[in-house]
């Protein structure tokens, strides 16, 4: 990692997430007081196949990848695991600043797997995203997407429902990143 990037993911693995709910987007209902809050979900295919690709996708950071991001450490999610998201739009190297997130849950069995992680201080968002991977009794495969957000500086206050707009077209892309991989 450059320098920069280095400075602040040791700040950030000293930080605490920037939101009291940690670990809401795992099951159950998300908590009110986010303009943005959202679970949605698209059936990708059945069988044990689609789910090992739906799930390496998930576990492989492909979601963010779709959207051009690049995930420092690259590893895994791991549960307390800090991760730097680098955005690069269209492949330039402008100098955005490093979004840090905290893995706050993992899950890897044999029809569910996914994650989810939180705001650090310096993400421009507070709250909580998840990407999961489900197969029910059916075989039926589907992807999920859990948010909740609010904005987490001045920037992101501005950019108000443009912000929200953005993060809502996030999420499909998440989605149509999953079952694109999901169908080899």
């Amino acid at each position: 990692m450059a320098q920069d990037v280095q400075q602040a993911y040791r700040a950030a693995c000293a930080a605490r997430p920037t939101y009291p709910e940690v670990g809401a987007t795992c099951d159950g209902p998300l908590p009110a007081g986010y303009p943005t809050r959202a679970r949605r979900s698209l059936r990708i295919g059945r069988g044990p196949e689609v789910f090992a690709r739906a799930r390496d996708s998930v576990l492989g950071w492909g979601p963010q990848r779709s959207l051009g991001l690049t995930v420092r450490p690259g590893f895994p999610p791991a549960e307390g695991a800090t991760v730097m998201l680098l955005a690069r739009p269209g492949g330039l190297r402008l100098p955005l600043p490093p979004v840090p997130c905290r893995v706050i849950w993992t899950e890897d069995g044999p029809d569910r797997a996914g994650f989810g992680y939180g705001s650090l201080p310096g993400h421009p968002e507070c709250g909580e995203e998840s990407f999961t991977v489900v197969r029910d009794a059916d075989g039926w495969v589907r992807a999920e997407i859990a948010v909740f957000s609010r904005a987490g500086n001045g920037w992101t206050r501005l950019a108000g429902p443009v912000g929200r707009w953005a993060q809502r077209r996030a999420v499909g892309r998440y989605l149509r990143a999953v079952a694109r991989a999901a169908r080899g």
